[in-house]
């Protein structure tokens, strides 16, 4: 009897962790638990121990006395501690704002939230929109001639500005498009699937850039003249962030304005004085209107005591005397149109300022808040529109092209990687697409786009890789007929702007993540750097709710882990039930092992940048696997598309796993990492990557013509006629229509049809009566697409010659 006792008051507390019930209901739990241990016939000890475990419970459940006796002295510790913050660190915290990845954060995900968000879905007019002009686009498009003259067409221009490309983020009532960021997202994805060069020449304007930074920022009168040009084409814009001695860390740019008086249209007025060298400018040789993005310092006085203004973003018109643009970088794989763009001692007015004068100095918040959009829909727009299509033709390759008489992708070696491009695919897309819908619901979720530039790009680098495997030889001559080579050759290009992704990875996902998204840890840093009357209580409120957090995420860590995960709820019953619960544990492990990361590094973990990069691996695999199940519920949960699910999860699972284990292997206390292993792992490793069944399955799916590859490849361009993309799909359905007749022709003729036989074998099958005229023709015409498909480029000596940009400047000529 003692013992139950004894279990049962020992438990109990823990049992109130587990579900987070308030400190009051705890407190008051415990202490019923003593009083009836000391009056009851039980050992005296249970009411000891049950009053230990009461004392500190009544003090936390009781705000005054916790304040007298822990908050106010931790106050003060915590205000000396607290690790100065930057103001650019400080607008980037507060750019955006949070979503699921606050739910993941919390360590209980609230997974009815996340299903109540809407399924995907463009409107009409978006619909009609890619289905005419984008597909119109597409088909005027020749990326191998783009390639060679560096250059879009001029009538691919001019359909852009008829189109008004350039204006799907600028409102209607302004000439644009007015796209939702889904709209904007699927028209960029289809146009990639076609030419990367074009892709990126219309996916900028439509992110970080003029327009949208008008849109929000502008002044009335600068949103009445500019927003109309540049829906119209009328003006082309670029934005110029990047400096050579300010990349990554763009904040530290040395261009400056200088305010002054100076004369404009004839007149004196006040404005500053602008000099910059920017480099890596999209859009830059054939602009017309330069954004720009230089810090101002007010020496006179003119604006106030302050001299230092901060990073101010201005437009200017590229015809100014003074700016330089015009020439040229050449981006590898994908030519678009990028350069640099220099200026010395430009005058420009006031109200050329994006927001006039009262907008000067807040640029980079600015900045932040359409980067936080931004960079949710283009690149990663980019990587899934290219996941897709390599799906496609790595699929269709895998099919046609034979080795050892028989199909590659019969081999489990070729099969390996097919599935990883499919599975990536799938879990690129739902990760892309649900937040999208998060964005058109009015969030603007900084950490989720960072999330998705830095994983989505990497994904479409692997999976690029995997398809020049594939292809082997094809993919490695240039020409016409290589439609892998330009897209593997571009790939450092989305790896490396709008944040290159070793910086987005260990700084900024968990950098940003660990503070935006903890539901306590904000609110302390606010309350501590407060001066205001009330700091004590919000800090007090703030911290015994952390303390709550983290007790109750330990708890929650060692009894899923104990279970496997099987006392936690999934929101749906059926085959993906348990990846629901195994995410909830996982999320409670996570936040464990942070949460205690951060406690014992405190502002030291500022540059503990391998930490986190782990931990920023681990946040987002938990999003992409949770947007793996939010979208087999939202295409209606059909078993076909099992196998993508069950290796999208395993494989995002697995990394999380593997991340928080690198975690602890090099955590800041050796005995800490031990204890928290055994509470998160007690088993060790149990999340391990899919089957090679479920490969071999997805594998299968790519060779085949099936409901499962149509949604997998939706809304991608399917090019007809001419080389390239092509003859990879015709070739694809002339040999999946040849099927049955080319097997006829092996079990009766003992010989396999190949592109030098298959008029002697088709012959000498119709005449045994084993196939008709008809399966002749396929079988024939299967063949001959086959020998165009593995065909590569030849050309002639004197025919090829170097691309010529002109003379490029040596810096060391410049020198001498």
């Amino acid at each position: 009897m003692t013992t139950v006792a004894l279990i049962i008051v020992l438990l109990l507390p823990l049992i109130l962790a587990y579900f987070a019930a308030p400190a009051w209901l705890a407190a008051v739990s415990m202490t019923v638990v003593a009083a009836v241990a000391f009056w009851a016939p039980l050992h005296p000890a249970l009411g000891v121990v049950a009053a230990l475990i009461a004392l500190p419970l009544i003090v936390a459940a009781i705000p005054p006395l916790r304040q007298a006796l822990v908050t106010n002295r931790l106050f003060d510790w915590f205000r000396k501690v607290l690790p100065a913050m930057s103001d650019t660190e400080r607008e980037a915290l507060e750019s955006g704002t949070t979503w699921w990845d606050a739910e993941l954060f919390s360590g209980r995900p609230k997974w009815k939230k996340l299903m109540d968000n809407p399924a995907p879905a463009l409107s009409q007019e978006e619909r009609d929109f890619l289905d005419g002009p984008v597909e119109a686009l597409c088909r005027m498009v020749d990326e191998w001639q783009i390639y060679n003259d560096q250059d879009l067409p001029p009538a691919v221009w001019e359909h852009l500005k008829k189109h008004r490309f350039f204006s799907m983020i600028i409102p209607r009532e302004y000439g644009g498009l007015g796209f939702s960021a889904q709209g904007n997202g699927a028209v960029v994805t289809k146009i990639a699937s076609c030419s990367s060069s074009v892709a990126t020449t219309v996916m900028v304007p439509n992110s970080l850039g003029p327009g949208e930074l008008l849109h929000h920022f502008g002044t009335p009168e600068q949103k009445k003249h500019y927003l109309p040009r540049l829906a119209s084409g009328e003006d082309i814009p670029c934005f110029a962030l990047t400096s050579p001695l300010a990349g990554s860390d763009a904040a530290s740019m040395p261009d400056k304005g200088i305010v002054c008086k100076g004369q404009y249209q004839g007149k004196e007025v006040l404005g500053l004085r602008v000099s910059w060298d920017k480099r890596y400018i999209t859009l830059a040789p054939v602009a017309t209107l330069v954004g720009l993005a230089f810090k101002a310092f007010d020496p006179d006085g003119l604006l106030g005591d302050r001299e230092s203004l901060g990073i101010t973003c201005a437009l200017i018109p590229a015809d100014t005397p003074g700016v330089e643009t015009g020439k040229r970088h050449v981006p590898g794989g994908a030519p678009f149109m990028n350069g640099p763009t220099r200026g010395e001692d430009v005058f420009i007015p006031m109200d050329w300022v994006i927001g006039g004068q009262q907008r000067v100095g807040q640029g980079w918040p600015m900045l932040m808040h359409c980067l936080s959009a931004g960079r949710a829909i283009s690149l990663p727009a980019l990587s899934v529109a290219n996941g897709k299509l390599l799906s496609q033709v790595s699929g269709a390759y895998a099919r046609v092209r034979y080795q050892f008489k028989q199909p590659i992708g019969n081999f489990e070696g070729i099969q390996e990687p097919l599935a990883r491009i499919a599975g990536e695919t799938y879990r690129m897309d739902a990760a892309h697409r649900m937040t999208l819908v998060a964005l058109d619901q009015g969030e603007k979720p900084a950490v989720l786009s960072a999330i998705l530039k830095a994983n989505l790009t990497e994904a479409y680098r692997r999976l690029t890789t995997d398809a020049m495997d594939i292809h082997g030889g094809k993919g490695i001559i240039m020409g016409p007929r290589n439609y892998v080579g330009l897209i593997y050759q571009s790939v450092p290009v989305a790896i490396t702007v709008e944040g290159a992704n070793i910086l987005t990875r260990s700084m900024i996902i968990f950098g940003q993540g660990a503070i935006r998204c903890h539901p306590w840890l904000l609110k302390e840093m606010t309350a501590a750097t407060s001066e205001a009357p009330d700091a004590r209580r919000e800090f007090d409120h703030a911290f015994f709710g952390h303390v709550g957090y983290t007790i109750g995420n330990g708890v929650r860590s060692l009894a899923l882990g104990l279970t496997g995960g099987r006392l936690s709820r999934a929101p749906v019953a059926g085959p993906v039930a348990h990846h629901y619960r195994r995410i909830n544990r996982l999320t409670a492990n996570f936040t464990l092992i942070a949460d205690t990361t951060l406690l014992m590094l405190g502002g030291k973990f500022k540059f503990a940048e391998k930490l986190s990069g782990r931990f920023a691996d681990a946040l987002s695999h938990l999003y992409m696997a949770s947007a793996t199940l939010k979208r087999f519920e939202d295409d209606g949960r059909p078993d076909e598309d099992l196998p993508l699910v069950e290796w999208g999860i395993s494989d995002s699972l697995h990394r999380v796993e593997e991340a928080l284990h690198g975690v602890l292997a090099n955590f800041p206390s050796a005995a800490a990492g031990w204890l928290l292993k055994r509470i998160c792992f007690p088993f060790g490793r149990v999340h391990a990557e899919s089957g090679d069944r479920t490969g071999r399955s997805i594998a299968l799916m790519l060779m085949s013509r099936n409901a499962t590859r149509e949604r997998l490849t939706h809304d991608v361009f399917r090019p007809t006629g001419g080389v390239g993309t092509a003859v990879a799909l015709d070739a694809f359905e002339a040999v999946l229509a040849a099927e049955e007749a080319e097997q006829i022709l092996v079990n009766g003729l003992k010989r396999q049809p190949t592109p030098v036989n298959v008029e002697q074998l088709t012959a000498e099958g119709v005449e045994a009566g084993l196939i008709d005229q008809e399966q002749a023709r396929i079988l024939i015409e299967a063949q001959r697409l086959s020998a165009e498909l593995i065909a590569v480029d030849e050309f002639d000596g004197d025919a090829l010659s170097h691309a010529q940009f002109g003379e490029a400047e040596s810096p060391l000529a410049k020198a001498s």
